[in-house]
This record gives structure tokens, C-alpha cells and sequence, in this order.
């Protein structure tokens, strides 16, 4: 989980500190630090890891976390590569400055005006661009190509296909040696192992995906998808040695249109098992192609659409959020077992109790179960049903309260701690309205679920 609390040059800091401290002190068996960026380039508050001198925050944070847990908690960190996203822009500075005139803008403008008996010169710029602006809103999709529209509308995305971008061809050239080195740095700071982010709107989950059209051996069928995955994976696991943890999460199903599903998640995840890979978690969804129009000077967020409510399902959906994504796990554990590996598999979504987590494990569902919003909840979950508090739990109300700071990229925090009375001397949000932490100890959630 993103909580928003590191520098806005990608360090750690003592709130950062504080948050992982406080999932420490319950206890689980492993914790996975939020997906920290593998380039060394502004990303606003969210951690970083593509130089050395994020490393020695990074060691404070596995001490940290040692030190809380008593040893108890294995620590990983999720790497990740995005691409460039910009906001949605203006309608005057896109059509009127950004937007690059070709001829079809210009023959599509210049027949419209001929048939309402007016002139224009499609070679005279200003007056194509003043024609373009006094467009209605629903006749812009009939001049401007598919691509211009979601520029136009959604904000500027870059995709893994866009080769005649440099720097996206060179993908497969740079991205195995920045994810070595971004594993390697993770083993410096002291952490257990890394899991490469290969899941939801980022990089090599867009490597992955069905929509991946790349022509030049890195798209277009399932293995030549899977090719720049597993070459990233062998440049990691030759950089940390084979004594060090290598996980994946990938999506079990993109959910968007034409995007991979179940059957391509098998073969991914067979491709992973045989590759040496420690452990493969699945989630599903969360992708910027169905995402909601965001406003006007806002970028799009991937948790917002049809597959980002799958990847975070909630209460207010169509159907009740818990343990929504176990059948993917199942199915792709299944394929591996049926090969004879062994490799185990992260189960998660919407798990909340011990009861569903246990089912999970005994029918096979997965082999290790995953909870993030429940832990968020309660960090001390797993310890008190540990120690017979089970009636004391904090229980998620899945209402998505959390994901909605994120999406605002407000410090995250949630609803049943934010007010509570207990711990005064507990850190506050930046409008001082917020508990950064949870309480401690046996406590009454402000809200308790109906």
C-alpha cells in the first residue's frame, strides 16, 4: 500500500518509519514495503530506489522493522518502472497549442465547413485550430484519431508499444539492468527480498498484456510477452544471488477489453514457476483503460474503473468484496502443480478473517494469504488471534475510505482509527484531523460495522 509519506525526493522518513513500525508490531510473517521506483527520476512522494543514496534510509527502515517485530517479520520491497502520464489538459492549450495538426485534421475540417457552405484553408493553422476549438464536445471523436481522444480527454498516456519513442524501444535494453540494480540495492539495505511489480497500470504489467502489440520480439504472442519479464528476472536474480527472495505479482486478469485474462495469466505464471521465481502473487485489475475520466487538470487513476473496483473491491459493489480474487490463484496454482512445481502462490483481495484466510489454504486456493486493507485496519490482527483477542479485532468495512486518500494522494490512514481518543501523543495528518497510525492495544473502532 502507497501511504504517501516519504519526501517528495523519494526518501524515507520518520513517518514512513512510523508506518511500517506500527505493522511490525503485529507481527505478521512478511511485510512488503509499498512499490518503490527502480529510476532515478521526480515521482513526488512515493519511495524511491534507483540511486545509492536512497540506501541508507532504506537500512533504517529494515532496522526498524526488525527491531518492532522482534525478528519476527520478513521484510520485502515491490520494485517498479512506470511511464510518463500527464494530467488532462485544457481544452483551449490541447486543440489549440499541443495537438499536432496532420492532413486528416485538416481534409475532416475543411469538407465540414464546405458542406455548411463556409471556406477554410486547411493549410492556414490558426484558423484549423479555431475550427477544431469550435468543435462540440461529442463531434471531437469523429476528427480525432483514437489515440488524440484519449490524449484529449483522459490526459497523455505512454504505452509499452510506443516504440517510436526512444526511450519505450530501448525498454528491453535498460530495464533488466535497472531492476538488477534496484535488487541489489534492496539486499545493501538489509531487506529479505524483492518482488518486481509486474501487476495493475505500470510498466511490465503493460509488457504483459494482451493490448502489448510491440513488433519487435517483446509483443504480439504470449511467449514473445513474457520474453523482457523473465530476461529482467534473470538480471535480478544474477545480481542478488540465489539466496536471496525473488517474487512477482501479476494479474490474474486484466478485466479491461481486450486485455489478457485467465488463460494468459497460466501460461505467464508457468513461465514464472520454471523460471526459478520464489513466490508469485496474484491480484487482477486496476488498469488505466477503463479508469474514469478524471477533471480537467487531474491524471487519470487506475483504481476507478470496472477493473479497478476489481482489484479493490468494496462493499458498495455488486457483490460482497471478500476473497473475490482466490479463484485466480486457484487456478493458476493448479496449472504449476500439474507441472510438478512447487513455487508457493500469494492469495489476496478482500480477505479479512482467519476463517476465510484458513479455507484458502486448506482447499488450495493459495499457498501464503496476503491482506492489505484488513491490516490497515488493525495491524495487530494477526497477533490477536494469536493470543485468543479475536473478538478484539478492528475489522475492515472495505468501504474504501483508504483508497480514496490515495487516489487524492493524501497521506492514507483509515476510518476506524482516524479519531480515536487513544494514544494522544500518536502523529497526526498534515491537517492535523487524521491519526497516521493505528491505536495500540485492545481498542473501539469509531465506526464499528453493521
Amino acid at each position: 500500500m502507497v501511504p504517501w509519506r516519504a519526501t517528495e525526493d523519494g526518501f524515507v522518513t520518520d513517518a514512513v518509519l512510523d508506518w511500517y513500525r506500527r505493522f511490525a508490531e503485529g507481527r505478521p510473517a512478511v511485510l512488503v514495503v509499498e512499490a518503490t521506483g527502480i529510476r532515478d527520476v521526480p515521482s513526488g512522494p512515493l519511495l524511491r530506489i534507483g540511486d545509492d543514496r536512497f540506501v541508507p534510509g532504506l537500512a533504517e527502515l529494515t532496522r526498524t522493522v526488525a527491531d518492532a517485530s522482534e525478528g519476527h517479520t520478513r521484510l520485502l520491497i515491490q520494485v517498479l518502472d512506470f511511464l510518463t502520464i500527464r494530467r488532462r489538459p485544457e481544452r483551449e492549450r490541447y486543440l489549440g497549442r499541443f495537438l499536432a495538426l496532420t492532413a486528416v485534421h485538416r481534409a475532416w475540417l475543411a469538407e465540414r465547413a464546405a458542406a455548411s457552405g463556409r471556406q477554410l484553408d486547411p493549410a492556414d493553422d490558426a484558423a484549423v485550430r479555431a475550427a477544431l476549438l469550435a468543435l462540440p464536445e461529442d463531434e471531437l471523436p469523429q476528427v480525432l484519431s483514437a489515440r488524440e481522444w484519449s490524449d484529449f480527454s483522459q490526459g497523455y498516456r505512454e504505452h509499452v508499444g510506443d516504440t517510436s519513442l526512444p526511450h519505450v524501444a530501448d525498454l528491453p535494453r535498460r530495464l533488466p539492468a535497472l531492476f538488477a540494480d534496484a535488487s541489489h540495492r534492496a539486499r545493501s539495505a538489509g531487506f529479505d527480498g524483492v518482488e518486481l511489480h509486474y501487476a495493475h497500470a505500470y510498466t511490465m504489467a503493460g509488457v504483459l498484456s494482451r493490448l502489448n502489440d510491440r513488433d519487435d520480439g517483446y509483443g504480439g504472442s504470449p511467449d514473445a510477452r513474457l520474453r523482457l519479464p523473465l530476461e529482467v528476472y534473470a538480471a535480478v536474480r544474477a545480481a542478488v544471488g540465489a539466496d536471496f527472495t525473488v517474487g512477482v505479482r501479476f494479474l490474474g486478469d486484466e478485466i479491461v477489453a481486450g486485455g489478457s485474462r485467465l488463460p494468459d495469466a497460466v501460461h505467464y505464471g508457468r513461465g514464472f514457476a520454471r523460471a526459478g521465481f520464489d513466490v508469485l502473487s496474484i491480484s487482477c485489475g486496476g488498469k488505466f483503460e477503463d479508469a474514469r475520466q478524471p477533471r480537467v487538470g487531474e491524471a487519470a487513476y487506475p483504481y476507478t474503473g470496472p477493473s479497478g473496483h476489481a482489484c479493490m473491491p468494496s462493499v458498495f459493489g455488486d457483490a460482497a468484496p471478500f476473497g473475490r480474487n482466490l479463484g485466480l490463484s486457484a487456478a493458476i496454482r493448479g496449472a504449476i502443480r500439474e507441472e510438478g512445481l512447487d513455487v508457493p502462490v500469494v492469495g489476496a483481495g478482500g480477505i479479512n478473517g482467519f476463517e476465510l484466510a484458513e479455507r484458502a489454504l486448506r482447499e488450495g486456493q493459495c499457498d501464503l494469504v496476503a491482506a492489505a486493507r484488513q491490516s490497515l485496519a488493525d495491524p495487530d490482527w494477526f497477533e490477536k488471534m494469536r493470543t485468543g483477542r479475536g473478538a478484539s479485532i478492528a475489522r475492515c468495512l472495505y468501504t474504501n475510505y483508504c483508497e480514496a486518500l490515495d487516489q487524492q494522494h493524501r497521506e492514507v490512514t483509515c476510518q476506524l482509527w482516524d479519531r480515536v481518543r487513544l494514544d494522544d501523543d500518536a502523529p497526526r495528518s498534515a491537517d492535523g484531523r487524521r491519526r497516521l497510525v493505528a491505536p495500540r492495544g485492545d481498542w473501539e473502532p469509531r465506526i464499528r460495522p453493521r
